[in-house]
């Protein structure tokens, strides 16, 4: 998808606490029809607020803010970023101690592997730490 602009400002009211934003364009709260925003304010320019839709948003704007409505951001440079900064090493004394590596099912290292660096990604376990033994 194509990033849309308009010209046109809106009035733009953001509440962010912890976990929960109100994300108010017009008076009208649109933060369940938006994955993640970006607001960025050059000095001697309008700020520009930029939404990304969830996939079943209703993209209805009324409008004090230029606001650019893009595509979700391309993962390949992120997901490369994290994948060259793992230790080969560690990776694989990881892979091979996860208690779920030997169930019999054909490609039993590969979904350990992916597994594992699922997990990473997601911050459920860094690298260098193990995961708990069942006692």
């Amino acid at each position: 998808m194509t990033p849309t602009t308009s010209s046109e400002l809106r009035h733009v009211r953001i509440q962010a606490a912890g976990p929960t934003t109100r994300l108010e364009i017009d008076g009208h709260d649109i933060a369940e029809h938006v994955a993640p925003y970006q607001l960025q304010h050059t000095a001697g320019f309008a700020p520009e607020l930029q939404l990304v839709l969830r996939p079943a948003a209703d993209p209805a704007f009324e409008g004090e803010a230029c606001v650019v409505v893009g595509s979700a951001p391309d993962s390949g440079p992120a997901a490369a970023a994290f994948l060259a900064a793992l230790d080969p090493a560690e990776t694989e004394r990881a892979v091979l101690a996860r208690h779920d590596l030997f169930d019999g099912e054909p490609h039993e290292l590969t979904r350990a592997l992916l597994l594992q660096l699922t997990e990473w990604a997601l911050g459920k376990r860094q690298p260098g730490e193990h995961e708990p033994v069942a006692g």
